[in-house]
């Protein structure tokens, strides 16, 4: 039986790599060497490499464990000075980290496959895999990008979309589960809704307390059926069929161990429908960058 973390993704985003310490006054290229050893150890397959400072994706590269385990995503830049410059960028990227390939690499958002210069992006994108630089190419999109109608138009491997357990929408409308079955992978991100779950409801954003109560409901029923934030949360979204990767976010090597704690832990019985929110402002990334 596959192990759950063999579906578990690390995003390094949050690693802090630009910073010369981290918030335990530990310096962050051994913090984030250690996070990468127990994502090894434990059998994570997928590791997302977000936009970085050059200095900062050497350090990755020095710190990714040997010989390299992950299936490496990278992103672009966005397209709006040519095709050219998209491709020295991926290619100085991939010779900071260290590898000659990889798994994917992605466009930025939708909106940038449909600017100006997207379809030129594009095709950039579909010679390089053509080439061997990486296996797959897709993109990263938002709820209301439409992913469906942009998957049958550009025909990505991949589409990253975010799906957690208060923001079910791609997965109650079968948007995700269309997906699958045209053949696109489907990594899930935000799982933590920027922490949501986990925040208590007297600390939320004031343009989040109107879900205030659908929010603090979750909890109470995650809490009656024994279980905690952390663990519903991956629960939640390793048990969806529809997703090849779920990725997480970690700053420390605490906080990986007790996501692979959580993420081996038997899922809990819980009510997932009566977790959803429909609340469009708590659910919009642009009031959350807003606020």
């Amino acid at each position: 039986m596959m192990s759950p973390t063999n579906k578990l993704g690390l995003g390094s985003g949050q690693f802090g790599l630009d910073q010369q310490v981290g918030p335990r006054g530990r310096p962050r290229d051994a913090e984030a060497r250690e996070i990468l050893a127990i994502a090894a150890r434990s059998g994570l397959t997928f590791l997302e490499v977000g936009r970085h400072p050059s200095a900062a994706e050497i350090t990755l590269g020095q710190v990714l464990p040997k010989p390299q385990p992950f299936r490496l995503t990278v992103t672009t830049v966005r397209p709006d000075r040519g095709p050219d410059l998209v491709e020295t960028e991926v290619r100085a990227q991939l010779a900071r980290l260290g590898v000659s390939q990889v798994d994917a690499i992605l466009a930025p958002s939708a909106t940038d496959l449909f600017s100006a210069h997207g379809a030129e992006m594009w095709e950039r994108l579909r010679r390089l895999k053509g080439e061997g630089l990486c296996k797959k190419i897709g993109v990263s999109v938002y709820a209301s990008d439409d992913p469906v109608g942009l998957s049958r138009r550009f025909k990505p491997d991949v589409v990253q979309a975010p799906a957690s357990l208060l923001d079910q929408r791609l997965l109650i409308d079968g948007t995700l589960a269309e997906l699958a079955g045209m053949g696109v992978e489907v990594h899930l991100r935000s799982i933590f809704l920027n922490g949501l779950l986990f925040l208590p409801p007297d600390r939320a954003p004031n343009h989040l307390k109107a879900a205030a109560g659908r929010i603090s409901r979750a909890r109470r029923l995650i809490a009656e059926g024994r279980s905690d934030p952390l663990q519903a949360a991956l629960g939640f979204a390793l048990s969806r069929p529809e997703a090849s990767a779920v990725l997480v976010g970690v700053a420390s090597a605490a906080e990986m161990s007790a996501v692979v704690a959580a993420a081996m832990s038997p899922p809990p019985d819980l009510d997932w429908d009566e977790m959803a929110l429909d609340d469009p402002v708590a659910l919009d990334p642009r009031a959350w960058a807003a606020a």
